[in-house]
């Protein structure tokens, strides 16, 4: 029979990519410590050093705020849009 999967939390994932960053024990120590295999240790690694440079720069922030005013630069015309819409609906006799 084959092995069940472990499912492993955020934590223990940040902590074995930290302890994997930090470089203080190999590769085979943190396998033998955790349970998981040399590849899983080197995946979250990578993971991790991937996107701290994001964390630290505003760029992601930057693109959060431009998202938002698109937002609500669409909301402002949809409700300008309803706002003709209705005043048309009310006067479309007038225009007959």
């Amino acid at each position: 029979m084959g092995t069940i999967r472990k499912k492993h939390n955020t934590q223990t994932k940040i902590k074995i990519a930290l302890e994997a960053i930090k470089g203080e024990k190999t590769t085979a120590e943190i396998t033998s410590h955790y349970g998981i295999h040399s590849t899983q240790v080197n995946i979250w690694k990578k993971q991790a050093l991937d996107i701290l440079p994001e964390a630290f720069s505003g760029k992601r922030k930057k693109a959060e705020n431009d998202q938002q005013v698109l937002v609500d630069e669409l909301y402002k015309q949809i409700g300008q849009l309803k706002v003709e819409n209705e005043f048309l609906k009310k006067n479309i006799k007038f225009f007959t």
